[in-house]
């Protein structure tokens, strides 16, 4: 064994931080470059489809602006209404030829990969989903930034790792690192992107801990290369709304209750769209899409306000406010235009409709309740703010993520304790539905981490916590003759065999697979006795052994039982421990674990 110098070992270290840190850099640069260039690709889109085609001009949030000067085509709501059927048809034809993985939202394919597939994207799968969003999104499909972004900065990553032959778990840790950074970056929200990769994974408020520095420093780095280029700031311009009235909370008590049976219509509404697609046998997979695309422009032919991202109409909630019935129409047309794209087949992500709908339906309730109560309600654009919050909690169990998330988009702060409350309660409300059918509940029902659970289970038990499974079996005297131990063999279910010397200690073992050799040699039986056939090299445990470390000296050997013996003595033999009440015994752990998390 070769021992390091403390300072070998020092340089080791420094030399292993360096590495990682300079893979989670490059995962940043090459996820705010994505970022980038998906931006660029829809403001393209949104010029050249949209406004040269059917003159519709969505104006941005105040933090994003037209990359091209606005033409002057009078709005056409005809064309409105073909051209996502047009734009489905395109991006279905690209994903189903060239990666069917890439269709629906993003983010859940990723969360797929993570708990199921090693973290193991295909290198296509980024460049078909980014092409494919891009084409849907702004020939008039609703949907988000954060999916083709998610998947571009986490299938690079996963690339990476995998030309590096890194392990199934680091591959995992930096395809999340890609995650928050393209989501972090794509909505101007560093800090959030990171803390989302790692909570979005999970149904139960959980974090993956191996996740958040790699994606906190993969997201800075994102962020820096995608606000170079396109200027730095906020994503949504707010007021600054303040939170000092504690009878505000009644207000917020209420909204809390209308995001979450707004999140239930969202998911029960996009999933049962979904159904109903995928039950069109008779159809061929591609030209879902432009179904869906087609029924979406039915919806923006007479509410077009409900197509594409739709963040300009938050940020003029927030800065001049909108009449209560266009808040309205966008929200529940948004929920369903959602389901039409992407539920379809067609390729975009979840989170930006949810921040739309969420926002409007804030809206609604903070003009009712200053209609009502306008002593108490001063400000209903606070409600907007928070409606984002706590409608994407509602659908994706991200109370912590989501906060922070809405806080940097907006630039505010100063409304984090009702939007605490709201997302506390809209997360309770709403655990038994999510946007993301791929979250696990909690680390242990995460095929990522079973081994590591096993591991973790079986180090926290003791041979003495299984003392009433250690049998008290016969013994073989040493001297005992293979005649007689026949006779005793035919009489007996038993498989291992201790021996013991006149003094009654344990001196070898043997199995019932030892004696093939010797049991059809007649000529030689009555010569043999059993110290002849037990090995003297005995693979003992002791009451304060571990059981993996007992699972581990099952394995060595290829055994199915092992001596139980006295701590300090292994010639006393207490009595035989089995594998499968090892075994047994874990999966009851489990299974506790389980029903008290359930």
């Amino acid at each position: 064994m070769v021992l390091l110098t403390k300072g070998a070992r020092g340089r080791k270290g420094i030399y292993n931080a360096g590495k990682w840190f300079s893979y989670f850099l490059i995962i940043g640069l090459i996820a705010g470059c994505g970022s980038v260039l998906f931006h660029y690709l829809c403001q393209l889109g949104i010029h050249y489809f949209m406004d040269f085609m059917a003159g519709y001009r969505p104006t941005p949030p105040a933090g994003e602006h037209h990359l091209l000067e606005p033409t002057t085509r009078p709005f056409n709501r005809w064309i409105l209404l073909f051209l996502p059927a047009l734009g489905g048809l395109v991006s279905g034809w690209l994903v189903y030829t060239f990666a069917p993985e890439a269709e629906g939202h993003g983010t859940d394919a990723a969360i797929d990969a993570y708990h199921n597939k090693g973290g193991f994207i295909r290198s296509r799968v980024p460049i078909i989903k980014t092409i494919a969003s891009t084409i849907t999104l702004t020939t008039g499909g609703s949907g988000g930034r954060e999916g083709p972004i998610a998947q571009i900065g986490a299938g690079f990553a996963s690339f990476l790792a995998t030309r590096f032959n890194l392990s199934d778990r680091e591959r995992r840790i930096m395809m999340a690192a890609g995650i928050g950074a393209g989501v972090g970056s794509i909505f101007r929200a560093p800090l959030a992107g990171a803390l989302f990769a790692s909570e979005v994974l999970y149904r139960d408020p959980e974090f993956e801990s191996d996740v958040i520095i790699p994606a906190g420093i993969s997201s800075v780095v994102a962020y820096c290369v995608y606000c170079l280029v396109y200027g730095w700031g906020s994503l949504f311009e707010s007021p600054d709304f303040l939170f000092r009235n504690p009878l505000e909370l009644g207000p917020y008590l209420v909204l809390a209750g209308v995001l979450v049976a707004t999140g239930w219509f969202y998911v029960k509404v996009f999933y049962g769209t979904e159904k109903v697609f995928k039950n069109l046998t008779g159809v061929p997979n591609h030209l879902k899409p432009a179904m869906g695309g087609l029924c979406t422009g039915i919806i923006g032919f007479f509410f077009s306000h409900t197509l594409a991202f739709g963040y300009g109409f938050i940020q003029t909630a927030l800065t001049t406010g909108l009449p209560i019935t266009m808040l309205l129409t966008l929200a529940i047309g948004k929920i369903f235009t959602t389901s039409f794209s992407i539920g379809s087949g067609g390729s975009g992500g979840v989170f930006g409709p949810s921040v739309v709908i969420g926002g409007a339906m804030g809206g609604v309730v903070g003009q009712i309740f200053h209609q009502i109560m306008p002593g108490v309600v001063t400000a209903p654009g606070a409600f907007i703010i928070v409606g984002m919050a706590g409608f994407f909690t509602a659908v994706s169990n991200t109370p912590i993520s989501t906060i922070i998330f809405v806080s940097e988009m907006t630039n505010s702060y100063h409304l984090l304790l009702p939007s605490l409350m709201v997302c506390s309660i809209c997360f309770l409300m709403g655990q038994k539905f999510t946007i993301f059918e791929n979250q696990v509940k909690t680390k242990v029902d995460s095929p990522a981490h079973a081994g590591e659970f096993m591991v973790d289970i079986l180090q926290k038990l003791r041979v003495k916590d299984l003392m009433p499974a250690v049998k008290q079996v016969p013994h073989v005297h040493e001297e005992m003759g293979f005649l007689a131990f026949k006779r005793f063999f035919s009489e007996t279910k038993q498989h291992y065999f201790p021996v013991m010397n006149k003094e009654e200690r344990l001196v070898g073992i043997f199995s019932s697979t030892d004696i093939r050799s010797v049991i059809f040699l007649q000529e030689v039986e009555h010569l043999i006795v059993m110290r002849d056939i037990a090995t003297t090299e005995i693979i003992t445990t002791t009451p304060s052994e571990d059981l993996n470390a007992v699972l581990q000296k099952f394995t060595q050997k290829n055994i199915d039982s092992l001596p139980v013996v006295q701590e300090h003595d292994a010639g006393i033999l207490i009595g035989m421990l089995d594998r499968r009440d090892v075994i047994a015994t874990y999966n009851r752990q489990v299974e506790r674990m389980k029903t008290t998390r359930g």
